[in-house]
């Protein structure tokens, strides 16, 4: 053979192998979404599966550049691991996992008893570790139920001197504990915004923050955008849900596209940036219900900028 021909038919061949190989780079995400907003594991199962790196990948291909998994701390140290390995391969941020003190209500600081803050800054050294895994920058706390027995006053002296213990702990490690105010039962000691707001300036640590829950805020006190105003310089993270029925936006009072456009509009003018927590159900059921679900995200990012 010539080894012009030959060059030809080698050039060829090597052409169409190329052609044939796998594609190793990560397919373009289906939707460009303005704000980050973070699915939890077993939101796309039916789609995905119940494997979580699996559905972390199907998270992406989805166009979401962020994941919440408010049960980390229960995943073995080698799957925390791996997931922060998956989310830095696909370009995706870790947001909040709950911060261990047995529970929203359970061992509360706002007793000021030193067995709850023991187990509080417990979990708070558990949190840099379990962080460090899977690249988390928050962690979620909930300081515990009111101690009746004891004036708001001293309850709310009791909360900020815990905190600020915590915050010692987590500020070299740069984590920030998010403080959550719930709407679950009338026993927590954290109900508003402007309550969390307080608190956190009093603690005066870049490590504790508020976690301003849109569906939680709706329910304890409405008027969403002026609060997030008001407390906008101690907002370190959003959770999303509408109400009621705390499911997807779209499913009930709260407009969230109207919400989301204002929040955007701050964010680029003060250049901060913010994760956004999909803590709610799904409305529908099966992949119909998944993909209703993407659709409602898509639709509520759709605002003017």
């Amino acid at each position: 053979m010539q080894r012009r021909t030959f060059l030809q038919k080698t050039t060829l061949a090597a052409g169409a192998a190329a052609l044939a190989a796998p594609v190793l780079a990560n397919p373009p995400a289906k939707n460009k979404f303005k704000l980050k907003y973070a699915p939890h594991f077993g939101m796309f199962t039916n789609h995905a599966g119940k494997d979580p790196i699996d559905e972390l990948k199907y998270m992406a291909d989805l166009g979401f550049t962020a994941l919440e998994d408010n049960g980390m701390p229960g995943r073995t140290p080698e799957l925390q691991s791996k997931i922060g390995e998956t989310l830095t391969k696909l370009g995706m941020q870790m947001g909040v996992f709950v911060l261990n003190k047995g529970g929203n209500g359970a061992n509360t600081l706002a007793a000021g008893k030193k067995e709850n803050i023991d187990i509080f800054l417990k979990g708070c050294r558990e949190a840099v570790e379990i962080a460090r895994r899977c690249n988390a920058k928050f962690t979620t706390v909930v300081p515990g139920d009111f101690e009746r027995n004891l004036p708001i006053g001293i309850q709310t002296g009791h909360v900020i001197d815990a905190l600020r213990r915590g915050a010692e702990i987590l500020e070299p490690a740069g984590l920030v504990m998010v403080l959550e105010p719930l709407s679950d039962t009338p026993n927590l000691f954290l109900r508003t915004s402007d309550q969390t707001y307080e608190i956190c300036r009093a603690v005066n640590s870049p490590s504790c923050k508020v976690l301003f829950d849109i569906y939680h805020m709706q329910k304890n006190e409405g008027h969403i955008i002026p609060h997030i105003d008001w407390c906008w310089s101690e907002i370190g993270y959003f959770q999303i849900g509408d109400n009621p029925g705390r499911k997807e936006p779209g499913t009930g009072e709260i407009n969230y596209q109207n919400v989301f456009k204002h929040i955007y509009g701050r964010m680029k003018a003060e250049n901060r940036d913010f994760i956004f927590g999909m803590e709610h159900g799904i409305a529908g059921q099966g992949k119909e219900g998944e993909d209703a679900l993407v659709q409602a995200y898509v639709q509520a990012d759709n605002f003017k900028i």
